[in-house]
């Protein structure tokens, strides 16, 4: 009889438990109420009585919430060192001590955060950075450990002095960290040169308008650098953020990119509205926001970058950078319509090859400007990073070999170091 009274009812707990306390409150209370409760709560009655001791001692008429299982930011980097191996990770915390959850539920969380935009990076990278790691330092040990090195390293202790930098109009690379990101050979400072210069005025309209800017050419031109000469000095009320692309990059990782490095405040949170919101505050100031390697973007990910400027609460100049990023922009027009300034960095000009050199690194200035003239013809073609990586090359033959003079013999034995075979 009494299924049939009770059948297609269903009530929730907090609904029952209240009512169970308005019966206890006035003393009208009985079993029968908690038997009647389990067979509309479809639980068993002891569960209805603990129900109510939890609402009179503790006011909790909800379930106890469980406790969420997270991976913190420290595990979360032994992952990212393992190339995303969760196997490695689990033994990692086993070894370390301590309440370890199961391999099965460490799987699900590490897939959770993945879809919620914590980044990993590429495994094939991750194993490719251990490996030159590991072959740089032992490099380093086979150079330490070479007896007949004692007199170079001798050599390299008398003739470092004269390699120390001198005072030019080149921007010296120093701890201020201003342009960090930019890797030189030791002794070494940027130079602005015509490129910069353009650079520098096409930011600096971007910024006037708060628009968009892309710079772009060859690999190795030094786009980068003097992105980073011309945002050295911002104007006041300016922050500059650098967000680096990631690789394979979807919306969830440029999310997440973006929100690592503008540097908020707690950790990323697992919903991309929250993430958003996070990232339009933070945005909402004068910033510059440049993307560098902005050739690698899939066009979700533009969209995405479009988004952040289009917000009504933002207030960003957005600067791609990168060798092929207009033909990236180019996929997407609603986004290439909005760039204010389309800014080629063009190779060194031959008429200022001796001059730029010669400020770029001391080792150059005793070297002939017709000599210089005939290495960017030869070899560097006017490219910056084939200068510096040529400079690197000859310091490091200066510095290891006794009595060694800079003539053409060994600049075509080391141009054959810097250009690939053909």
């Amino acid at each position: 009889m009494w299924g049939e009274v009770a059948a297609g009812l269903s009530v929730s707990r907090p609904v029952l438990v209240a009512r169970l306390l308005e019966l206890d409150a006035a003393g009208a209370l009985t079993s029968a109420h908690a038997r009647a409760g389990a067979q509309v709560g479809g639980v068993n009655v002891r569960t209805v009585w603990r129900w109510l001791q939890a609402a009179r001692t503790e006011g909790r008429m909800e379930p106890r919430p469980r406790a969420r299982l997270e991976v913190s930011d420290q595990a979360w980097e032994v992952l990212a060192r393992a190339g995303g191996n969760v196997a490695a990770l689990h033994r990692h915390l086993k070894g370390a001590g301590g309440e370890v959850p199961s391999l099965a539920s460490l799987h699900r969380v590490v897939r959770r955060d993945l879809q919620a935009g914590r980044v990993l990076p590429d495994r094939a990278v991750v194993r490719r950075e251990r490996d030159e790691q590991q072959t740089r330092l032992a490099l380093a040990d086979l150079a330490l450990a070479g007896p007949g090195e004692a007199g170079a390293a001798k050599v390299a202790a008398r003739r470092l002095p004269r390699l120390a930098p001198e005072a030019s109009s080149g921007l010296p690379v120093g701890e201020s960290g201003a342009l960090a990101g930019v890797a030189l050979p030791a002794g070494a400072q940027l130079v602005g040169t015509s490129s910069v210069r353009a650079v520098a005025e096409a930011v600096g309209q971007g910024m006037a308008v708060q628009g968009a800017v892309c710079v772009f050419g060859d690999p190795g031109r030094g786009k980068t650098a003097a992105v980073r000469m011309a945002l050295g000095e911002v104007p006041a009320g300016w922050k500059v953020t650098w967000v680096p692309v990631p690789v394979r990059p979807s919306v969830a990782g440029m999310r997440r990119a973006v929100f690592d490095a503008l540097a908020l405040a707690g950790r990323f949170p697992h919903t991309s509205a929250l993430a958003d919101a996070a990232v339009a505050g933070a945005l909402s100031e004068a910033r510059v926001l440049v993307v560098d390697e902005a050739q690698r973007l899939p066009v979700p990910c533009l969209e995405y970058l479009q988004s952040l400027w289009d917000h009504p609460g933002t207030r960003i100049t957005l600067v791609l950078v990168g060798a092929g990023s207009e033909r990236a922009l180019a996929r997407l027009p609603q986004l290439a319509s909005r760039v204010g300034a389309w800014q080629e960095v063009p190779r060194l000009a031959g008429a200022e090859v001796a001059a730029v050199v010669s400020g770029f690194h001391p080792l150059w200035r005793t070297v002939p400007a017709p000599d210089l003239t005939w290495i960017d013809r030869t070899c560097a073609h006017g490219t910056f990073r084939t200068w510096a990586a040529l400079t690197a090359h000859l310091q490091n033959a200066l510095l290891t070999t006794a009595d060694t003079s800079v003539d053409r013999a060994l600049l075509r034995r080391l141009f054959k170091r810097v250009a690939p075979p053909l």
